[in-house]
């Protein structure tokens, strides 16, 4: 009996095991399951045994009931695959392979999740676990700042190097993403958590354990020790003169930033910006670029921020800490002490008269700005003008600069703004500009001094009225005395006023010597009257 007995126990055991690997065949799985319902367009990089990862997760079983969910917790899952695995052999296993911003459903029999035994009284014997996996993050402690360079400017003129500031100063990590990059360039950086905030995190933006991705577009680099750079693009042959501390500058501008954004242009305003040089109206960048200058020179300047507006900026106009980037072209500059320059470009081997204060001139000239724009000339007009030297018709470095020329001498003057229209400018003269003439003197009429209308150039005849009577009948009709002053004009012993009339200037002459109006001059008209109020004598031309 006992045999017997042993001999059913034995079939009874054997039964066991063909049933349940039947019912293994029949109705439970060997293998996870997994279902990658959504997978990224751009996957870098897969999970491998011995990465990092941090994902979100929901935990079910087959019927759908719930049983765990990182969402309900608060923070995902952060743990190391396949090596000192926290997790489970089928989610360990499940979550192999997947992308950043991959999800999955991953169905996990009993033997890869808690088996016979279960866990306590939340999971129970034998449960296939489903859980729905999205993975937030991978990384591997092997692992370096990521560089990819996304543009890069053809032209690098220079590069980010340790102690340059660069308008980022994240960690230590980003610096060294960030050097060897261009203004203009663009990269993605790509720092594992333990590069960057690791378990910490920072504040409610970065969560503990985050690979950050940096898209930057280099905007700036500067170093403290930066000085003003200067880069003449063209300068004029010859440059007579070269810009000091105390001159007075006219000059256009655009200003940009490293990346090419204008934030302020004179050309926009149709209006060149006026300064004195060195003396502290711009920013000390400026000041310091515009010593030396030539006139109809271009400079692009770079100044640093300490040298410009500093950590502060300007407005909503300038940022802080920005490096600006002036184009100058410089129109003209003068000095308040500036007299008129002349250069002399053709005078004559025969010179037997020179113009002076007084005398009537004729001339030709073309005016222009010191960058050549032309303003206005003699030839737009039917024929050269006439004037009179000294007598306040003409701007006075004009005046100045036609004085002491021979006929048909040729001049180039320079007149400074004080000697020309000023800080108010004219029409089409900008404000405080500097003309340019070019000069050639036609005639020239010597004149009188001011207030007279004839002058003696020898001795007059002695006595006077015996002379001027010319019929010695005593008396001096207008027709006598405009005989007489003509003959001393055509023998060169007097000068008629030029520019007037000569029967004017006569007929005038003799209303004043024929004191009681009857048509002639008497030998007691013609005497000098005293002035009765100051007993200095009256200006008489005779």
């Amino acid at each position: 009996m006992r045999i017997i007995f042993l001999f059913q126990m034995a079939i009874t055991a054997a039964l066991t095991v063909l049933l349940t690997l039947i019912q293994v065949a029949c109705g439970q799985l060997e293998d996870v399951i997994i279902d990658r319902y959504f997978i990224p367009t751009h996957c870098s990089r897969e999970v491998q045994v011995g990465d990092y990862v941090r994902y979100q997760y929901n935990g079910t079983f087959k019927d759908g009931r719930k049983f765990d969910s990182s969402l309900d917790k608060g923070f995902p899952f952060v743990g190391q695959v396949g090596v000192e695995s926290k997790v489970i052999p089928g989610l360990d296993k499940g979550v192999q392979g997947m992308c950043v911003n991959e999800r999955r459903k991953i169905t996990i029999p009993p033997h890869l999740a808690y088996g016979v035994l279960g866990a306590g009284l939340v999971i129970p014997p034998d449960a296939t676990l489903v859980f729905d996996v999205l993975l937030l993050d991978l990384w591997n402690k092997e692992d370096k700042v990521q560089i990819r360079i996304l543009h890069k400017q053809q032209n690098c003129k220079r590069t980010v190097m340790p102690s340059d500031f660069a308008k980022i100063n994240l960690n230590k990590s980003m610096d060294e993403g960030l050097l060897g990059m261009c203004v203009g360039e663009r990269r993605s950086i790509i720092i594992p958590p333990f590069l960057a905030y690791d378990d910490k995190g920072y504040g409610t933006k970065v969560p503990p354990y985050a690979t950050l991705i940096f898209d930057v577009l280099l905007v700036d680099v500067f170093n403290v020790k930066d000085d003003v750079k200067v880069e003449v693009q063209k300068i004029p042959q010859p440059c007579r003169r070269r810009a000091v501390v105390g001159d007075f500058i006219r000059y256009h501008y655009n200003g940009s930033f490293q990346d090419g954004t204008v934030f302020d242009s004179s050309y926009s305003r149709n209006s060149t910006y006026n300064t004195f040089i060195g003396l502290g109206y711009v920013i000390a960048g400026i000041d310091k670029a515009l010593q030396g200058v030539c006139v109809g020179e271009w400079r692009r300047v770079t100044v640093p921020p300490h040298l410009a507006y500093g950590e502060n900026g300007s407005g909503e106009l300038i940022p802080g800490s920005a490096v600006l980037i002036f184009d100058l072209h410089i129109i003209d500059f003068h000095n308040p002490k500036d007299r008129v320059d002349i250069k002399v470009i053709y005078k004559p081997a025969e010179c037997n008269l020179i113009s002076s204060a007084n005398d009537l001139i004729m001339y030709r000239y073309n005016c222009s700005l010191l960058d050549g724009t032309r303003l206005y000339s003699s030839d737009d007009y039917p024929e050269p003008p006439r004037v009179t030297l000294g007598q306040g018709k003409l701007i006075a470095g004009l005046d100045e600069g036609l004085q002491g020329m021979c006929v048909l001498e040729r001049r180039e003057i320079t007149v400074p703004p004080h000697l020309a229209h000023g800080t108010n400018g004219a029409s089409g003269v900008p404000s405080n500009a500097v003309l340019l003439f070019e000069l050639e003197l036609l005639q020239l009429q010597k004149g009188v001094p001011e207030g007279f209308l004839f002058i003696w150039l020898q001795d007059s005849p002695e006595p006077l009225f015996p002379a001027m009577d010319m019929n010695q009948d005593q008396e001096v009709p207008l027709e006598e005395f405009s005989a007489f002053i003509k003959l001393q004009v055509a023998e060169g012993r007097g000068r008629l006023h030029p520019g007037i009339d000569s029967d004017v200037i006569l007929g005038d002459m003799f209303k004043k010597q024929d004191r009681n109006a009857d048509g002639k001059i008497t030998e007691d008209e013609l005497n000098i009257n005293v002035n009765e109020d100051n007993e200095v004598p009256k200006h008489e031309e005779l």
